[in-house]
């Protein structure tokens, strides 16, 4: 259990000089859990649109000085602010199919699924306990979905209804991790969405950066 509350490359809570909201630190562990993850959750706007997979952007310390992050992101986020304040947490990945308001990814992506799309597991209880702080209450707002709840004592996945219409589809766990797999992470995306590691995308609507393609191989 010490391994998931350890400071590492990513989850760099030793880093962390500041945080732009305020955390109360008197409360339980369950209750300092579920604090966060609101925090984290409509802190951040989500952006699938800007995406980095090189380790300096995936460090939660660098990630704290935006104020748009994607799924990836915000769960870093989250699971090293758990460690911060003392409860255990670790990165989970999975590819899910998200069948509300993404066209315009889909097109980017040229396929359906959404690969390594990240969650967190927290110790609490004597159990390790899944959310998933990405969508905030903003972007929920837009697509017309209903935030996703969390009471640190039962799993809190993608709804899979919202409004009668399918939301959210797991169809793959690549499991848990106790820090981020970056090349793993890099590997399964360039198998999925190859033209993503081709071509140059730096535009204002949509960038891509990634790790050196001789590394992947």
């Amino acid at each position: 259990m010490e391994n998931y509350l350890q400071s590492t490359p990513f989850l760099d809570f030793d880093q962390i000089e500041w945080l732009p909201f305020s955390i109360d630190e008197s409360k339980t562990t369950k209750e300092l859990a579920v604090e966060l993850y609101f925090k984290v959750r409509d802190h951040f706007l989500y952006d699938p649109y800007h995406l980095d997979l090189r380790l300096d952007a995936l460090k939660a310390s660098n990630i704290l000085k935006k104020r748009r992050a994607w799924c990836v992101e915000k769960a870093i986020v989250f699971a090293t602010l758990a460690r911060k304040y003392g409860v255990p947490s670790r990165l989970g990945y999975a590819i899910v199919t998200n069948h509300i308001g993404v066209d315009k990814l889909t097109a980017i992506l040229k396929r359906n699924e959404i690969v390594f799309h990240g969650y967190v597991e927290v110790y609490i209880g004597d159990r390790w306990v899944k959310c998933t702080p990405a969508f905030d209450q903003r972007i929920c707002s837009l697509s017309g979905v209903e935030p996703l709840d969390w009471n640190g004592e039962e799993d809190s996945l993608f709804q899979a209804f919202s409004g009668g219409q399918r939301f959210m589809e797991y169809l793959h766990d690549y499991g848990t991790f106790n820090d981020v797999p970056l090349l793993k992470m890099n590997q399964e995306m360039k198998k999925y969405y190859p033209h993503l590691f081709e071509n140059i995308y730096e535009e204002r609507s949509f960038s891509f950066r990634h790790l050196p393609n001789e590394q992947l191989v």
